[in-house]
């Protein structure tokens, strides 16, 4: 049996169509059910219904589900050994995380990492989806976690910066939109995925302002508050970069979690990626005052009300 075959059936399996499926193995739908097609032919038995809500797997290919996963699960760990051994700056490193401006503070702080290593071929991707660095979807990741929790613990995770939030408006709409100036034409604008934010909005300075919009990505809400629609609570290093942004004269500063570099175990050793690791964590503890917000006197003091130093990074083995 083609290991590529149990590949692309697992993929199926697990997004429901062969869009979706071929999107996360970087191919077409259409070699995905050819894939898929020649594995049934060669089992010689149907592995899933298609229906109108995508792809099922019939009975048969239950039973194939777990010997699939079994098998991917030992190929993995063969991939992980071998690349674990390499001790070569050379070959690729891939990185994902889940934010387009975690991305880009990142890429500018590596140019000169890429430069000097132009044989390390770095592949980054910002997904809001988990890659399961278990099954190689990715080398490195840095994720979001709630403060005081950790990752799991089948990973090596390093705390390399604070998550920080405070309260924005756009500097040409101030005097009408800022709370704090009297204004009475204002709103929150609020982001299409919860995750709390109704209950930060209760507990800010102004729990009695509407709440307004309704928006998909993160990038689509920073630009309903550029162009005057309303304020905004956005991570520090995101409102304090953006100059056209400038903060609510009320202190509003909340430490909602931690931003941990997270790689699989047998890859701690493997030369370049352990060489991309300690450039990320370098980079994080460049810009700390950035994550942490100590860049700007929120409480008349010039200082954040965070610590300096508690999320000094330093570089992981």
């Amino acid at each position: 049996m083609d290991w590529d075959d149990v590949r692309y059936f697992l993929a199926l399996a697990r997004a429901g169509s062969v869009r979706a499926a071929g999107t996360s193995l970087g191919t077409s739908h259409s070699t995905v059910l050819r894939r898929v097609e020649a594995l049934e032919e060669r089992l010689q038995t149907r592995l899933f219904d298609r229906n109108r809500d995508g792809y099922s797997l019939t009975e048969a290919g239950q039973r194939v589900l777990p010997s699939a996963e079994r098998v991917e699960a030992e190929m993995a760990t063969i991939e992980r050994g071998v690349v674990g051994a390499d001790e070569r700056l050379e070959g690729p490193v891939t990185f994902t995380t889940f934010d387009n401006y975690i991305a880009r503070l990142l890429l500018r702080e590596l140019r000169p990492f890429c430069v000097a290593h132009p044989a390390i071929d770095l592949q980054f991707s910002v997904d809001f989806r988990m890659a399961d660095l278990s099954r190689r979807e990715a080398d490195i990741a840095v994720r979001a976690h709630g403060a005081g929790t950790e990752p799991a613990d089948h990973l090596v995770g390093k705390l390399v910066a604070p998550l920080v939030v405070s309260t924005y408006v756009a500097c040409e709409h101030a005097d009408r939109l800022d709370p704090t100036h009297g204004a009475t034409d204002t709103r929150w604008l609020a982001p299409q995925i919860d995750s709390g934010f109704d209950m930060m909005v209760a507990s800010s300075p102004f729990p009695e302002l509407p709440t307004w919009g309704s928006f998909s990505t993160f990038e689509l809400l920073m630009q309903a508050a550029l162009d005057g629609h309303g304020i905004v609570m956005a991570p520090t290093y995101v409102g304090d970069s953006e100059p056209r942004l400038q903060r609510i004269a009320t202190p509003d500063r909340r430490h909602l979690g931690d931003l941990w570099l997270l790689y699989h175990p047998d890859l701690r050793s493997t030369a370049r990626i352990r060489a991309v690791r300690n450039e990320i964590v370098e980079a994080f503890t460049r810009l700390q005052p950035l994550f942490a917000g100590d860049g700007w006197p929120t409480d008349g003091t010039g200082r954040s009300g965070i610590a300096p130093g508690v999320f000094s990074a330093s570089p992981v083995g």
